[in-house]
């Protein structure tokens, strides 16, 4: 069973930056495309960042983070990262990485990690 580790997350004042990272057990990582998502409470789960397989580096945004999120990946570690700059109180949530879209994430999430906005 695959395991995913998201950390990084944390408490920043608007406009601040933070980089999230999750490590994706198993030998098959770099066959996976990778995707970024949140759930802020009391809403749905979102995908907000998505990444392809392989060594293209393609990626795709939700529009409320295109401009201000990168993700990436670093197939030899097996980690997804999610770089997040020009925080916004709206993107405070809980952040999960998984495979991409939805409908192809593994039944089993992380614990996901924090993502605090506030001043």
């Amino acid at each position: 069973q695959v395991q995913l580790v998201e950390s990084g997350g944390g408490l920043v004042q608007p406009g601040g930056s933070l980089r999230l990272s999750c490590a994706v057990s198993g030998s098959l990582f770099r066959f996976y495309v990778m995707g970024w998502y949140r759930q802020a409470p009391g809403k749905q789960r979102e995908l907000v960042a998505r990444i392809d397989s392989g060594s293209s580096g393609k990626s795709n945004y939700a529009d409320s983070v295109k401009g201000r999120f990168t993700i990436s990946r670093d197939n030899a570690k097996n980690t997804v990262f999610l770089q997040m700059n020009s925080l916004k109180p709206e993107d405070t949530a809980v952040y999960y990485c998984n495979r991409a879209p939805d409908v192809a994430a593994f039944d089993s999430w992380g614990q996901g990690t924090q993502v605090t906005v506030s001043s």
